[in-house]
């Protein structure tokens, strides 16, 4: 599902409840917090990381006409185990959790639009565990740079190396070649 057309049918219904800047070094979510908020970024970019022996391990980014949240906590109302911080200057429409479960719960339609964000969700997940369990840095960096170019083009390149678990002076290596 497109996300800027998801968003328009939300402001259409009136359930963005707020626009928000984060500045940079921000954050939107800490481990620990219950975090329920979806957050639709019209500018800017996050990165959402767990702390992992006191360093960050970075597992997804969002940026302009991308939808993030803090999936853990927003399925469960429990604490989230992840940290959601601005790169860079961000604005993010913010929708409730419990407006946008009203809304797809209100019609068939809504609930389809609801079970493909979560097909969505789940491939996307898949390619990011592929990516986790392939050894080649090389196979990681071409697998991610064919799905999400425009990545490159967002997301300074020191905060993708930590993403490919890699260090930065090899995803230049690879770029180069």
């Amino acid at each position: 599902m497109n996300p800027t057309r998801l968003i328009d049918l939300l402001e259409t219904h009136q359930l963005v409840s707020k626009t928000m800047t984060i500045e940079r070094g921000a954050y939107l979510c800490h481990a620990g917090m219950v975090s329920t908020d979806i957050y639709y970024l019209t500018e800017g970019s996050v990165q959402a990381y767990v702390l992992e022996n006191e360093e960050e391990q970075i597992i997804r980014f969002g940026y302009k006409d991308n939808i993030i949240v803090a999936l853990d906590s927003f399925l469960s109302g429990a604490p989230s185990s992840f940290y959601m911080q601005a790169l860079k200057k961000t604005t993010a429409k913010v929708i409730q959790k419990e407006h946008f479960m009203a809304f797809i719960q209100a019609h068939t339609d809504h609930l389809k639009l609801w079970a493909g964000l979560l097909e969505d969700l789940v491939l996307q997940q898949i390619e990011r565990e592929i990516d986790i369990l392939t050894t080649a840095p090389k196979e990681r960096y071409e697998r991610v740079l064919q799905r999400s170019p425009q990545l490159f083009q967002e997301i300074p390149h020191k905060y993708i190396a930590n993403y490919l678990r890699m260090s930065p002076e090899t995803l230049s290596r690879l770029k180069k070649s």
